[in-house]
């Protein structure tokens, strides 16, 4: 599969990632046997990054990857954590006590010396305007516990002051045919300062899969059931912030547009693998089948002109008045 630089930092990522949310919490059940199967498909299918965090089941996903790793001592995986969300959501938290405790953890979790990329999981919005938050994670580097650092942000404002920064490797945002917004100023800003782009929640928490109607039922312990309305976090985590009732109607319309060969769900990854910036997209994979498909975005052919208008005009007319104003 082939590889982009993580901007600054000089690390390389497969254009297609893994994301492991699913495999911690929040997404219902998945056992430890079906999380490594996951884990082994993505890297036999070319996968070299994955992301996690430190919160996602309290560690179990970091766990989860480090005992696959472990296992697999021939393959080369780049792994990406994120820190913060462990603790009450205010900017005073963000200190480098707090900083070397929470890496502390997430190196015991992932078993390294150093972890590859740490990126801020979602802080408040005044932590990326503080010098001191990012002097902190300057002194991580320094000391040897993280090679580069990130930030994951859930607006375009926050993704922007974050890389003005100069030492931010990375953004991590939402990113996908329902979330078009960063296309304006966010990856044009970050190809200028040579930061890398992390698309996350590709398919739009499973909309854009084209598998659900509004009948569908998830899991109660399924933040596609109670996050819903920003019951939990920001609401703009489920469903990309639209509304499930339109997402289902729009996602039917969107999968229609899937030329021959391609599943709903490889078009809306291929179409985030073609945006000029993106370093990496991180579909989750609640099984081997799923990992497999997804990395086979990255093989598929170029999308059409057409069709690329085509998504764009969905956006346009069912999409764009949701979300634009709010992220």
């Amino acid at each position: 599969m082939d590889e982009r630089v993580i901007g600054r930092s000089g690390q390389w990522a497969s254009v297609v990632g893994l994301g492991t949310w699913q495999l911690g919490a929040d997404w219902g059940d998945v056992d430890d046997k079906e999380a490594l199967s996951v884990l082994e498909t993505a890297a036999e299918s070319g996968v070299t990054f994955f992301d996690t965090a430190d919160v996602y089941g309290d560690g179990r996903s970091e766990e989860t990857i480090a005992s696959f790793l472990s296992s697999r001592p021939d393959l080369h995986v780049l792994v990406a954590t994120k820190m913060g969300r462990r603790v009450e959501q205010l900017p005073e938290n963000y200190v480098l006590d707090n900083f070397r405790a929470w890496n502390d953890r997430s190196r015991r979790n992932l078993g390294v010396d150093r972890v590859d990329l740490v990126q801020l999981h979602c802080p408040p919005t005044a932590v990326y305007s503080s010098d001191a938050v990012f002097d902190a994670l300057d002194t991580l580097v320094e000391e040897e516990r993280i090679a580069a650092y990130g930030v994951s942000v859930e607006t375009c404002a926050e993704a922007l002051t974050a890389i003005a920064r100069p030492n931010v490797a990375s953004v991590q945002i939402i990113l996908n045919p329902f979330r078009m917004k960063p296309l304006a100023e966010v990856l044009p800003a970050a190809r200028e300062a040579g930061v890398g782009i992390i698309a996350r929640v590709p398919l739009a928490s499973g909309l854009l899969s084209g598998k659900y109607t509004k009948d569908t039922v998830f899991a109660p312990d399924d933040h596609r059931t109670y996050n819903r309305h920003g019951e939990a976090f920001d609401q703009g985590e489920t469903f990309s912030g639209v509304d499930y009732g339109t997402g289902v109607e729009a996602a039917a319309e969107f999968a229609a547009l899937a030329p021959e060969g391609f599943t709903p769900a490889q078009l809306a990854l291929r179409w985030i693998i073609e945006q000029d910036g993106v370093t990496t997209v991180i579909p989750g994979a609640r099984n081997p089948a799923q990992a497999r498909a997804n990395a086979a975005a990255a093989k598929l052919p170029p999308l059409p002109p057409q069709t690329a208008a085509a998504i764009r005009e969905l956006y346009d007319r069912r999409i764009k008045d949701q979300v634009e104003h709010r992220w």
